[in-house]
């Protein structure tokens, strides 16, 4: 028999989390398909506290159980999360299924997942007794594996509030509705004065991690785009031998070819 415990408050999530290692979920819509005979989990989405979205001086920040049509309907939330939201599954999913949830699996083909990797998001994780912020890109340990105690609860994802109005965002599936990514993409270009500030790229479902290259993306960084023009193959080259895609529901071929025509579409559309 499985059982469940339902948290009133975060720090009673966090009590509970702790003397009991309690499994956490708030929709469910992953967990419960595989939920193990004897398991016994902590539901998080009567805790108000993992619940908002709120905002400070540089990031808007979003509850760790906060569901994906919460997301889409709040006017604080950037237009590239709430295109990403929009197509995830169907209604049923989005209005059960959350951000925390869809980050916690240590997914590559994580909708959401992938679009606070792009913007260079961070996670608040909380225990009771304490809590540490950590870079996104920093969670991911390998497929299905996170940098999460035993006792610890992803409490909010801080996402910066400037430089990502500018953004690229495919997702490529077997079909319209419900679809698992067969490869997803997301591109930020943040130009100021006729300068790239800041290229970012991320790319699910084509590793077993999402792909996230700082050091190629920072090859245009600081250069206008005819400069990023000028050395736009090199870039290119640089990604084509940095990414290695893992064969699944189609090939590692498909995946790589992909990947290098939505880069480029990317560059493109920018002008470069």
């Amino acid at each position: 028999m499985v059982k469940s415990h339902t948290a009133k408050s975060l720090q009673e999530a966090l009590l509970l989390r702790k003397e009991s290692g309690l499994i956490p979920y708030t929709g469910g819509t992953d967990l419960m398909v595989r939920a193990a005979e004897g398991a016994r989990y902590l539901f998080l989405h009567k805790a108000p506290e993992m619940k908002q979205i709120t905002e400070d001086s540089e990031h808007i920040r979003f509850g760790a159980s906060c569901t994906f049509s919460q997301v889409i309907a709040h006017p604080l939330t950037p237009e590239i999360l709430k295109e990403a939201c929009l197509q995830i599954a169907a209604p049923a999913i989005r209005n059960a299924g959350s951000l925390g949830g869809n980050i916690g699996n240590g997914s590559p083909k994580a909708d959401s997942a992938l679009i606070f990797m792009v913007t260079d998001s961070k996670l608040r994780l909380a225990s009771a007794d304490g809590e540490r912020m950590i870079p996104l890109k920093d969670f991911y340990k390998g497929r299905g594996k996170v940098d999460l105690a035993p006792d610890e609860l992803i409490v909010e994802i801080l996402m910066p509030k400037s430089g990502i109005d500018n953004y690229y965002y495919k997702k490529v599936g077997a079909r319209n509705a419900l679809a698992i990514a067969r490869l997803s993409f997301a591109g930020i270009l943040s130009i100021e004065g006729g300068t790239i500030k800041k290229c970012a790229v991320a790319i699910g479902a084509v590793s077993d991690i999402i792909v996230r290259l700082s050091e190629i993306d920072g090859m245009l960084s600081g250069k206008t785009i005819e400069e990023a023009k000028a050395m736009k193959e090199d870039y290119l080259v640089a990604y084509d031998k940095a990414i290695v895609p893992v064969a699944g529901r189609v090939s590692s071929e498909y995946r790589k070819d992909v990947c290098m025509n939505l880069l480029r579409d990317f560059l493109e559309s920018n002008g470069i």
